[in-house]
Parts: C-alpha cells; structure tokens; sequence
C-alpha cells in the first residue's frame, strides 16, 4: 500500500492552514430511454428490507493532492500498467482473466449449482448464508460522519460523480433546457437533499415502472445465417460524438465526449458452454441473441443498433420469463448524441453514513454482511430505467447503487488473474448474490475493475476491464452465478479511492454494485 503523503506547502505554513474542500464534480446528462412496456406474467418483483434512514450528511469535503491522471512515466519498477504502446500486456503474463479460476476451490460452492428459479411473486423468506467472511479485520470506525473519509488524509470523494469534472458539459445542457423551456436563465444546479433513503426497491422505483411489459420473444425476427463477428462489432454505428480511439487485444477503446471508455464484448461469457445460440434481426437495426442452455433455460438479448443492451431475459423451461433488463429502445432510435443521463439529475447529497453506502470487504467479520448490504435499495428514488451501458458510464446513475468493495482481493502489477488462494475471497459476496437470486433470479450485479494511477490510461482501462471480467469468470466457474446476472466494466483509473499516481494498493481493487433496480422493473410496485 502506498501512502501518498504531501509534503504539505500549504498546511505547514504557519500563517495559515489551507485545508482543500474536494471539489465536487458534477455528473453529466442523457437521453431517457422510456419504455414501452407489456404485460409479463412473471416478472419478478424486487422488494427489499429496509435500510434504516440514516443521519443527514453534508457534501464531503476532503483533503486532495492532486493526483487524477497518470503520468506516462511513472516510475518503473511500480509501475502498474503498461505504457500506451504496449497496453494488453502492461507486465508479462497480465491479461488471463478467467483460467486461472477453475482451480480455485471449485468445490467451494454447495447450494449454488442447482439454483430453484422461482416465480418472482412468491418470494422466499431470506436464510443466514455460510461463507467465510472476505474481509479479515475486525471493523473498525463506524461512526465516521455520512461524508467523512477513513483516516486517510489522500482519500478521494466518496461518490464518483464527485471524482468527475463536467460542469462545462452540464452548464450547457443547462443552457440549451433554459433556452428550449420557457426562454428562462438556467439556474446553477446544487446538491439536492432528497431525504433518507427509499425503503425498499419498490419504494425507489415508483416512478420508473413501465405500465406495460412485452416479452422479449413477441417480435418477430429475422433469423441470420451468422454470428455477428468481431469485424461487424467494430464497425458497428455509433451515436453522434463517439470516436473509436484504438483496439486493445479484444477491447475497443471509444471516446464519449470527455470520457474515454472502454468496451469489452461479453458474448464468449454468456455463451459458454451453451447448447446453441442464434441472432436474429429486429426492425430499426436491432439484434436480438437467443442463448439455449442444456437445462431448457434460454438467455434471450436484444441490443440496438449501437450495441447497448436495451432487453435481457431469462425464459424458464415452463414459459416463464425474468426481466432482468428492460429499456424501451424508442430514445435510441431518435437521439442520435451520447448524452450522460446523470446530467439529467441534480449532484447527488449522500445522507447516509460512509459505511452504509460503501461495505469495505476488509472490515468484514460475518460473511452476511454481503447480503444484509447488497439487498438494500438504492439511496434515492429512480427517475427511469435504464440501458445497462448507460449505468456503466454514468457516474452519477452508478452512485445511486451502493457498493462492494473487494480491497482484500488483490492483484500483481498489471496482471488480471486471480491467484488460487485469492479466489476464496469472493466466496462470501458470491453467497450473498446466491441468496438474492434464489429470491429473484432477475438481479444484475455490475463488476467494475480499477487500477492505481501508474502507468497509460488506455492501457490502465483495458487491464481494469480484464480484472472485472477475471472476477466475473469466478464467480460463475467456481461459484456458480449465472453470467447473464453478471455484468462487466473497467473504469482504469478515473475513479481512484486514494488521491496518488503512485502505486496504490487500495486503487488496485474491484467493487460490486446490486444494480437491478437502475434497470430492471420491480412487479411488486404496481
């Protein structure tokens, strides 16, 4: 662990103390995809415990350094990735993500393999989970104020939308809506306090309930001859204001107006081991994947034309079907612009305490604190649905999901694999998604991957992406979670927990978010 300490030019002077407020940066705006929904029989209601509405907390305010981005020459001997020129192998024998998991204690997964799937209305009472605890220190601080940082005086914001700087993007937006609405100024927009948390899934997604659910099978298709291939997905349309930077081995590198993304295909991961699996073209440049599983189960997908998954279905053997994604593609075909939806959203005012909103695996003592955690709602109300893609990069719409961090599972320098004696490490938060899907089998669990700031950024996105595929693999090869629950983003170092562009094990690290009521319907709140 590298502790990033600042000489402190500005805190020693005598003078004066100089404490830094951490700017807050806002999130970015997007197009709302509405839906247009239709009856689903099954669809599977998402009603949670609920999390107690916790003390009021002031924006935070931290001490930074300044250390976002990572310089091209960092030292070597730390450095973390590699330089730009050779980014899919920053450190030799980096990018394996999966193999390296099926070793690792396969027989670590009782209940998992033979999952009871269940109609989302009858929803079983919750049972204790038994899994070794991830984390191995007893907890520590748990007072820490709704903002406050955990002693480390180089600790970044604690929502990422704050690690962002896009108020140019959203002063815009705002500019153009007080233009189009009404010829009014647009007013700055500040941190909105919109009270203690929803209650439950229900409660938080009210408002972004579509009145009709149609099955994902309705429409009729084309049947292909073909898979689409790698060559097709790179030249695949995509919106207005989107530039392909570079290839990275099987990632594709893509700017979106500021922020540089990378994209990973996730075909090979669903289809694993699958009985067949065939596309067929819908009107308006759709593809809809149909994955058949020796079991009967069919993964059902629809993307747009862009590639966004917009419908995900899982369909019983007996009919049945779980909506795990739903967005109504009506936007997509009329927006031509990438727009952040979070910059539809004002900046986000935590009211909860820090360890209420992120559960730090370290400080774990019983493995059930995985469930009790992941089964709460979000930490403010949904405004809509949203695509997947749009949840991965939005920081903003991320935010409102709480997070999982896997500090105790640690990778080398610029490797992706996860060492045998790692992989145990997950088993706790692994049985807490078996309890949750055995509850709803429609959950969507989203796997983000960072990395410290040494090294390329292109390169620190692309090794990231690995780690949460790496992660993802374990989960379904040892643990047995389904794939199609399981979805995959690296972020590099944008999102660094520890203000250093010096290696930094606790930048080194993947998080978990419970993101099914961003983007799936909640039956139960009808």
């Amino acid at each position: 662990m590298e502790e990033e300490q600042q000489p402190a030019p500005e805190t020693e002077a005598a003078p004066e103390p100089q404490p830094e407020a951490a700017p807050e940066s806002e999130p970015e705006p997007e197009a709302a995809p509405e839906q247009e929904p239709e009856p689903q029989p099954t669809l599977e209601p998402e009603p949670m415990p609920e999390a107690e509405p916790a003390q009021e907390a002031a924006p935070p305010a931290e001490p930074q350094p300044d250390a976002e981005a990572a310089p091209a020459e960092e030292q070597a001997p730390a450095a973390e990735e590699a330089t730009p020129e050779q980014p899919v192998q920053p450190e030799p024998g980096a990018e394996e993500p999966a193999e390296q998991q099926q070793p690792a204690q396969p027989d670590a997964q009782p209940e998992t393999k033979e999952r009871q799937e269940r109609p989302a209305e009858v929803l079983p009472e919750p049972q204790p989970s038994q899994a070794p605890a991830a984390g191995e220190q007893p907890e520590q601080s748990d007072t820490a104020g709704p903002d406050a940082q955990p002693g480390n005086p180089d600790a970044a914001p604690i929502l990422d939308s704050q690690k962002e700087a896009a108020p140019d993007q959203r002063e815009k937006k705002r500019r153009r809506d007080g233009a189009e609405q009404d010829g009014q100024a647009a007013q700055p927009v500040e941190p909105v306090d919109q009270g203690p948390p929803p209650a439950t899934d229900a409660a938080a997604t009210e408002a972004a309930q579509p009145a009709r659910i149609e099955a994902v099978t309705e429409e009729k298709g084309t049947r292909r001859d073909r898979a689409p291939d790698d060559e097709e997905r790179r030249r695949r349309e995509r919106p207005e204001g989107v530039d392909v930077l570079r290839e990275i081995g099987d990632r594709i590198i893509i700017q979106l107006n500021n922020q540089v993304i990378v994209e990973s295909n996730d075909r090979p991961r669903m289809t694993r081991g699958a009985r067949d699996v065939y596309y067929e073209d819908l009107p308006r440049g759709r593809v809809r994947e149909t994955i058949l599983r020796d079991n009967g189960v069919r993964i059902v997908t629809i993307r747009n034309r862009y590639g966004d998954v917009i419908r995900r279905s899982r369909i019983m053997p007996d009919g049945r079907e779980y909506v795990l994604v739903y967005v109504d593609d009506d936007n997509f075909d009329r927006v031509r612009e990438w727009r952040d939806p979070g910059l539809d959203l004002p900046p986000m005012r935590l009211n909860i305490p820090r360890n209420r909103y992120i559960l730090e695996s370290e400080y774990v003592d019983d493995p059930n604190d995985y469930y009790e955690f992941l089964e709460q709602p979000p930490v403010e109300r949904v405004q809509r649905l949203y695509s997947v893609d749009e949840v991965k990069r939005s920081a903003r719409v991320r935010d409102i999901a709480r997070r999982v961090d896997l500090d105790t599972l640690t990778f080398e320098f610029g490797s992706a694999s996860i060492p045998e004696n790692q992989v145990r490490k997950l088993e706790g938060v692994a049985r807490a998604m078996e309890k949750l899907l055995d509850r709803n089998p429609a959950e969507t669990f989203l796997i983000e991957g960072h990395t410290d700031a040494v090294g390329s950024d292109v390169a620190n996105l692309a090794l990231s992406d690995r780690r949460a595929e790496s992660v993802a693999d374990a989960l379904t090869n040892v643990f047995g979670i389904p794939p199609e629950n399981l979805a995959t983003q690296g972020y590099g170092e944008r999102y660094l927990k520890v203000k250093t562009e010096e290696p930094e094990r606790e930048n080194r690290r993947v998080a978990i978010r419970r993101i099914t009521p961003l983007v799936a319907p909640v039956a139960s709140a009808n």
